[in-house]
């Protein structure tokens, strides 16, 4: 398996993920039966831009799949309140499910990186002796 493409791809959805929550949040936070909650939705979009850029420029780093993973964390537990909320809400739910299944993802992609690469920290090459 290359998890170096999949993170690869991850950073490009994260990017996407990101766009949409910055800009759609009113509209998310509608549907989630969480108005009032705009900004919330706009910061966590805010996070997902920046863990794209970062698994772009190092995808072989699995910090930024770790990162990932934290964020996801941050997910659940805010779709969580909305599912508690409004329990009958099914896009909650499924917005609930969907992050589940991406933090499920992630971890796995980062678990990868740390055998395949080995690079769980950015690290400068070792100077010309």
């Amino acid at each position: 398996m290359d998890y170096k493409k999949l993170s690869l791809g991850l950073g490009v959805f994260s990017l996407a993920l990101g766009a949409a929550e910055l800009f759609g949040a009113r509209r998310i936070a509608a549907g989630l039966d969480a108005q009032g909650h705009e900004g919330l939705v706009k910061g966590f979009g805010a996070r997902e831009l920046l863990a794209g850029v970062n698994l772009l420029a190092a995808p072989a780093v699995a910090t930024g799949m770790w990162n990932r993973v934290a964020g996801d964390v941050m997910d659940i537990v805010a779709t969580a309140a909305a599912v508690r909320n409004s329990p009958r809400n099914r896009l909650a739910w499924g917005a609930l499910a969907f992050v589940a299944g991406a933090a499920l993802l992630d971890a796995w992609v980062a678990v990868g990186l740390d055998e395949q690469t080995g690079k769980t920290l950015p690290t400068e090459p070792p100077l010309p002796a």
